[in-house]
């Protein structure tokens, strides 16, 4: 039996990296999947995005491992389509009672030079897209009257600051504080509001090269291979000798916040850092 047995949970971002990774651990536990996806290119991100192919691999892992899956394209930053897609996932699949906030984009830029649109579209994204995650699946959590488990995606970025992520940052902070007030909300419907804090991941996300390039600006054309060299910069962000984590790393915390291991764990934010925040 799986620590999920009979639930189903709501995942953005879902189509490659964290999002990806996550609906896969939970669906491994028993949960049935609703996962949506933006499935194409934001203007101010330097790096592609996912894809309707991307979105389709995940409908056939999930699928592989004998549980349920509705997917479709949708933005958060689009309320009304994020409704309708919880709404057709829930007619389809039964129930919702776990919610994975987890869609996001990275730009880097120091705080003063980052464009308007840059600033508008990280902050739309990464925060008002969990708010409209929140508002568009939460009403449906809170009738069935059987509580559940909200779990956010922040970052190491939303308990400190990083420079070039002024933007980023905030919106990380920002989901943090969404997260607590909404834990103090709803924590006597026994609606449980957590959040994960991630280091550097290793996905299309941080290994990418525009990434790479801020990392190891000494060198002329950066590789995968550079970065994980153990003399650099990204093994000097954590205290444990890595680059970064993997996205399975985040995605068992995210399955122990999604169970009844952590029934009564709330307003938590769990770093998955490697030492980041001791540092």
């Amino acid at each position: 039996m799986g620590r999920l047995d009979g639930k189903v949970a709501f995942v953005t971002g879902a189509a490659r990296g964290q999002g990806r990774s996550h609906a896969l651990h939970l669906a491994r536990e028993g949960a049935d999947i609703i996962a949506v996806d933006i499935c194409e290119d934001v203007e101010s991100v330097p790096y592609a995005l996912a894809t309707k192919a991307d979105l389709d691999e995940t409908v056939r892992a999930v699928e592989a491992l004998g549980r349920r899956i509705f997917a479709t394209k949708a933005d958060v930053r689009d309320l009304a389509r994020l409704e309708q897609a919880v709404q057709a996932g829930v007619a389809e699949l039964g129930r919702l009672d776990v919610v994975v906030a987890n869609a996001g984009i990275c730009t880097i830029a120091p705080a003063l030079e980052i464009e308007p649109l840059m600033w508008q579209q990280m902050i739309d994204i990464n925060l008002t897209g969990v708010w409209h995650t929140l508002k568009a699946s939460l009403p449906i959590v809170r009738e069935q009257g059987e509580g559940g488990s909200i779990i956010v995606t922040s970052s190491v970025s939303g308990l400190k600051a990083v420079p070039q992520l002024g933007h980023y940052t905030s919106a990380k902070h920002g989901v943090v504080g969404l997260a607590r007030t909404l834990a103090v909300e709803l924590g006597q419907e026994r609606i449980r509001v957590n959040v994960v804090c991630p280091t550097n991941v290793d996905t299309d996300m941080i290994d990418n090269d525009v990434i790479r390039k801020i990392f190891l600006a000494h060198l002329e054309h950066p590789t995968r291979e550079d970065a994980l060299d153990p003399s650099s910069p990204y093994h000097d962000f954590h205290v444990m000798p890595i680059p970064w984590v993997e996205a399975s790393d985040v995605s068992e915390a995210v399955v122990y916040l999604a169970s009844d291991a952590a029934r009564y764990v709330t307003g938590i934010t769990l770093p998955i850092d490697a030492g980041v925040l001791i540092k």
